[in-house]
């Protein structure tokens, strides 16, 4: 039963805010609020202009306005403000004397609240485990997403794969030097085509790769990993795929074909691992026990690193959903996976000298284990 005298609150912008937007599942540009009401009741207050639409689209018990909610004051003229006047009135009005509220919530709406003298407490797990549980429409908005997103890296590297190689060992295409930049902008118009924004994606060849987040510039080259990240959010459902590989165009050297061999490896120990009851950690203590036992480091490189230095110096992954980078994570201190999590495992290793070698699936949490939204080979060949 609901405490008496304790309200929950998410707020913010729908379009902005992925924890409103997943729990309302509704569009909108503007400042709106979701409340849990001290007699069980739920409500949604929105701007005037989208109210009807809610009332059509929104499962809760009712739609206001700021409005229908003024304080003898008034009303600001400012949207965010007023409609965090306008939750504080309706709060004070319910017979709350305390508010949860969530990691996303504004402090323009702390601040309201607390003007009114209500308790506001802070939840940081508030809608967390309810974002990560995806449900059976959101599965199949993350494969679709992950298809794409294959989609695209089909492309990618087969183009690099199969680009000319001039006599400097720059590749070639259509004629002209193939760059990173001209890689990035086939993937953004492909998933264009295909209905997704892609914020970015990373084509980092040859040495720039060992940098895992670097998005790589200028020419790339034969004989040198390409490590290619794609992580595109769909316009429809707003849900995101993430998916990497890595491709050599030519020879591939003894030195690149171990590391790989090790980063495959190490990635099927941590989608072995996964299924729902194990932490975070275990998935990843998995995945680097593969990387130390090859010889590899893990972690940030020291300060007095040798030249030589590779290793894997980050996670082995995150959850995936209406943000392309959310709870929970594959690391020291990861929780405990449910099902119904999406996740990336995606281990690497990554030397100054040679670049980096990275491999990523997405992957659903199961009772038993995981189903893998991958279809797409992991060699670095793509000829």
């Amino acid at each position: 039963m609901p405490d008496k005298n304790t309200a929950r609150l998410i707020a913010g912008i729908p379009s902005q805010n992925n924890a409103l937007f997943h729990r309302i599942r509704f569009k909108a540009g503007d400042p709106a609020a979701w409340m849990a009401l001290p007699d069980g009741t739920e409500a949604l207050l929105i701007r005037d202009i989208e109210s009807d639409r809610a009332r059509r689209e929104v499962d809760v018990d009712s739609v206001c306005i700021p409005a229908d909610y003024e304080p003898e004051t008034g009303l600001s003229g400012d949207r965010e403000t007023a409609t965090a006047q306008a939750v504080a009135e309706c709060l004070h009005r319910s017979g709350a004397d305390r508010v949860v509220v969530d990691r996303s919530t504004p402090h323009v709406y702390t601040h309201h609240l607390a003007l009114l003298g209500l308790d506001v407490v802070y939840d940081e797990d508030l809608g967390v485990l309810e974002r990560r549980s995806k449900d059976g429409s959101e599965l199949d908005a993350l494969r679709s997403a992950q298809a794409a997103t294959e989609r695209a890296m089909e492309l990618a590297c087969r183009t690099i794969g199969r680009a000319e190689v001039g006599p400097d060992g720059m590749l070639l295409h259509e004629g002209e030097p193939l760059t990173s930049e001209r890689v990035k902008v086939m993937i953004d118009v492909k998933l264009l085509e295909l209905g997704y924004a892609c914020p970015g994606s990373i084509v980092a060849g040859g040495p720039d790769g060992a940098d895992c987040h670097f998005t790589g510039a200028g020419p790339l080259r034969t004989g040198e990993p390409v490590i290619v990240d794609i992580y595109p959010q769909s316009k429809t459902t707003r849900y995101n795929g993430d998916c990497t590989r890595t491709v050599v165009n030519g020879t591939v050297s003894p030195e690149l074909e171990r590391m790989h061999a090790v980063v495959r490896e190490a990635k099927a120990a941590g989608i072995s691992a996964v299924r729902a009851g194990v932490t975070g950690e275990s998935v990843h203590q998995a995945t680097i026990d593969v990387i130390i036992a090859n010889g590899y480091a893990t972690g940030l490189p020291p300060a007095d690193a040798p030249a030589d230095f590779c290793g894997m110096v980050h996670g082995t992954g995150h959850g995936v959903g209406l943000d392309v980078h959310e709870p929970p994570l594959l690391d020291f201190k990861g929780p405990l996976l449910v099902e119904g999590d999406v996740l990336t495992v995606e281990p690497g290793l990554y030397g100054s000298a040679i670049g980096g070698i990275r491999i990523e699936d997405m992957v659903a949490v199961t009772a038993e284990g995981c189903e893998n939204f991958n279809s797409l080979p992991e060699g670095l060949d793509w000829t």
